[in-house]
C-alpha cells in the first residue's frame, strides 16, 4: 500500500487509539524529537518512559506511522522512509490475529490527541536520521515469543539510502533451542523499488522478487547470516518481508548394551596340610551396561572345609556396572595331602555366566626319630645313644627340635650337633629339614644307678612330630673279696684256734646267695662257728647256710673255732659261692702247730 496516498486515513485510525513512532530526528535538531514519550526499544515489545525533562515534539517534525494488521504466520517487514513525511510500517507477526513484537529503530511513542495535532502540521519535515543509522527488527517462529519459539530472526537494513546507491541488508537466522532443526528454508520478498544485486551465500532458487535459500540443518545454537545486496531505484519507503520455514523431530533413543561377565580366582599355591589356603575371586563386567544380580558360587575340593564348616560358599556380588568389578576372598583348610582344584562360577539375571578354577599342592612333613644305645652297661661306665631325625614327607619340616630327656640319677657328659644341655634334658635346633633330609645326633652318658634304664626322645616341628624310646640295663660288678685270719697262730698242741671268715662287697652290686665252705686239716678238729648264717658240720667240712644278700661294700664274717691235735704246718681252706660268681674263690690260711 502507498502510505503517501492516505494520511488522512491513518490519522483517522491513530486517533481512534493508534500509536505514532517517530521516524528519526534531523541533523540540526536535538537527538529525539519526542523526549516526553514512552519509548519502544529496537527489535522488541518492551515499552520505555521517556525521561522526565523531555520537552514537547517539534512544529518541523511529522510523525512516522506503525500500524499492527493481520500477516501471515511467519512473515516479519520492514521499512524505511527517506525524505518528508512519509509513514513507516514495521510489523512482525508469527501468529494470526496476534501482533508480534517486531519494531525498526527506536521511537517515541505518542497519544492520539498529540498524533492529530501533528497530523495538523503536515508541511513539517521528520528530522533526518543520524549517519549509518541502522534498523533492527527481530521474531521469533513458530510461535513469535522467545520462549516457545525455536528460529529467531534478525534483520538489519541501513535506516537511509540514496536513491540508485548500492547498500547491503543483513538477515539473521539463529536456532535458539537446543536441538537441531531440519530443512531450513527462508523465503524473503524484496518490495517494489528495490533492484536486487547479490546476494552471500547466493540463493537457492530466484523468481521475480523472490528470494529462496534452503539452509539444510542447524545445530542447537547455531547461526547463520544472509547478505542482500542492492539498490532503491525511487523515493520511497522500502517493505522488506521474510518467511522461515523448517521442521522440528522429536529424537529418542535407547542403549543397547551387552554386559559381559569375568571371573578369576587364586589360591595358595602350595601349603603344608595344618596350613589353611587363603581363595580370591574377583569377579567383573568386561561388556557394556549393567549386569544385574550376580552371584559367584565357590565349591570346594572333598574333604576341603571352610572356617565355619562348610564346604561351599555363595558370595552375592550385586549389580555391576560396566568396568566394576568385585573381590571376595575365602579361607579353606584340606584334611589330606595331595594336588587339588577348586572351581567357581558366577552367574547373573540374564544368564550370563563365567568360570574360573586355580590349583593348589598340599604337603605334609613327616618325620621320623630313631635313637640306639648299648643293651647293657655296669654301673658307672660310660654309654653313647645316636638319635637320627629325618623328614619323610613331601613337605618342608620347619622349626624341627629334638628333645632328649634323661632319666633321673644319669650324667650327661656330651652332646653332639650343639646340642644344649639343661638339667637332665638335652635340646637341638635344627630349622628347618626338607623333605628327605636326615640328621644324626649323639649323647654319652654315665647311668647312677642299677636296672632298667628307659628313656622317649621327641623331634617336632611345624604340622609333624615323633618320638623314640630305648632301653638300656644297668648292672652292678660283683667283686666280692674273700679274707680267712688266723688269731693265735702259732699254737700249741690241744689249744683252740679262732678263724675269721671276712666277706667284703667291693663291687656295686649287690652279692647274693653267698655261701661259705670251710674244709680243717686232719690235724685238726672242729670245736664251734658263728655267723651271719648257721653252719652244718659233716666229718671236716663246715657248710654255712646262704647269705641272700650283701650290698654293694658291706661285709659279713663268719668264725669257725679248731683244736690242735699234733704237730705239724697245716692249711684251713675256704671257699665262697654266690649268685654272680662264675667260679668260687678260695682261701686258705697256714697255721703252725708245735709241741
Amino acid at each position: 500500500m502507498n502510505m503517501n496516498r492516505q494520511p488522512l486515513l491513518i490519522l483517522a485510525s491513530l486517533v481512534a487509539g493508534a500509536v505514532f513512532m517517530g521516524a528519526g530526528a534531523r541533523a540540526q535538531d536535538a537527538p529525539d524529537p519526542y523526549p516526553h514519550m514512552a519509548r519502544r526499544t529496537a527489535g522488541t515489545s518492551r515499552v520505555q518512559p521517556a525521561p522526565a525533562t523531555a520537552a514537547q515534539p517539534s512544529a518541523h517534525s511529522a510523525p512516522v506511522v506503525s500500524r499492527h494488521g493481520n500477516l501471515r504466520p511467519g512473515v516479519i517487514e520492514g521499512a524505511y522512509v527517506r525524505g518528508g513525511a512519509q509513514p513507516s510500517v514495521q510489523v512482525a507477526s508469527a501468529v494470526p490475529s496476534r501482533p508480534t513484537p517486531a519494531a525498526s529503530v527506536a521511537a517515541p511513542v505518542m497519544h492520539a490527541a498529540q498524533a492529530a495535532a501533528v497530523a495538523q502540521s503536515g508541511a513539517s519535515k521528520a528530522p533526518a536520521p543520524p549517519r549509518g543509522a541502522v534498523n533492527r527488527t527481530e521474531t521469533f517462529f513458530p510461535s513469535g515469543s522467545r520462549d516457545s519459539s525455536s528460529i529467531m530472526l534478525e534483520r538489519s537494513v541501513p535506516a537511509e539510502v540514496r536513491t540508485g546507491d548500492m547498500f547491503t541488508y543483513e538477515i539473521k537466522l539463529t536456532n535458539q533451542s537446543n536441538t537441531e532443526v531440519r530443512s531450513v528454508e527462508l523465503l524473503e520478498r524484496m518490495p517494489a523499488g528495490f533492484k536486487y544485486a547479490s546476494a552471500t551465500p547466493a540463493p537457492t532458487s530466484e523468481e521475480g522478487t523472490e528470494l529462496r535459500w534452503s539452509l539444510g540443518n542447524m545445530g542447537p545454537r547455531q547461526s547463520t547470516s544472509l547478505r542482500v545486496t542492492g539498490s532503491g531505484d525511487a523515493t520511497g519507503e522500502l517493505s522488506y518481508c521474510a518467511t522461515v520455514t523448517f521442521q522440528t523431530q522429536l529424537c529418542n533413543a535407547n542403549r543397547v548394551v551387552e554386559p559381559a561377565l569375568e571371573l578369576t580366582m587364586t589360591a595358595t599355591p602350595e601349603v603344608i596340610l595344618c596350613d589353611p589356603v587363603t581363595l580370591r575371586y574377583v569377579v567383573r563386567n568386561t561388556g557394556s551396561g549393567i549386569a544385574r544380580g550376580v552371584k559367584v558360587i565357590a565349591v570346594l575340593p572333598a574333604g576341603w572345609k571352610t572356617q565355619d564348616g562348610r564346604s561351599g560358599v555363595t558370595f552375592d556380588a550385586g549389580d555391576l556396572r560396566a568396568g566394576q568389578s568385585k573381590e571376595a576372598t575365602l579361607v579353606a583348610k584340606a584334611s589330606e595331602t595331595g594336588s587339588f582344584t577348586n572351581t567357581a562360577r558366577a552367574t547373573e539375571e540374564g544368564g550370563l555366566s563365567a568360570e574360573a578354577s586355580a590349583d593348589t599342592r598340599v604337603t605334609v612333613p613327616r618325620l621320623a626319630l630313631t635313637k640306639t644305645g648299648p643293651d647293657m652297661r655296669y654301673l658307672g661306665r660310660p654309654a653313647t645313644f645316636e638319635l637320627t631325625v629325618s623328614n619323610d614327607g613331601d613337605g618342608p619340616a620347619r622349626d624341627t627340635v629334638v628333645v632328649d630327656d634323661i632319666s633321673a640319677g644319669t650324667r650327661i657328659i656330651e652332646a653332639t650337633q650343639g646340642g644344649q644341655v639343661s638339667g637332665g634334658r638335652v635340646t637341638w635346633n635344627l630349622g628347618t629339614l626338607e623333605p628327605g633330609a636326615r640328621q644324626t645326633l649323639s649323647v654319652s652318658l654315665v647311668p647312677g644307678q642299677i636296672g632298667t634304664v628307659r628313656n622317649t626322645a621327641f623331634a617336632k616341628a611345624y604340622c609333624g612330630e615323633a618320638s623314640a624310646e630305648s632301653s638300656m640295663q644297668v648292672s652292678g660288678v660283683s667283686a666280692v673279696l674273700l679274707e680267712v685270719v688266723d688269731n693265735d697262730d702259732p699254737i700249741e698242741v690241744g689249744m683252740n684256734e679262732t678263724y675269721d671268715i671276712i666277706v667284703t662287697n667291693q663291687g656295686s652290686a649287690d652279692d647274693t646267695n653267698i655261701v661259705i665252705e670251710c674244709t680243717i686239716p686232719d690235724e685238726q678238729e672242729y670245736v664251734s662257728s658263728d655267723g651271719p648264717t648257721t653252719a652244718a658240720v659233716a666229718g671236716k667240712v663246715v657248710r654255712f647256710a646262704p647269705l641272700a644278700r650283701l650290698a654293694p661294700k658291706a661285709k659279713a664274717v663268719w668264725r669257725v673255732v679248731v683244736r690242735g691235735n699234733s704237730v705239724g704246718d697245716v692249711r684251713f681252706r675256704t671257699t665262697l659261692d654266690s649268685d654272680q660268681l662264675e667260679t668260687n674263690v678260695e682261701e686258705t690260711e697256714s697255721t703252725h702247730i708245735y709241741e
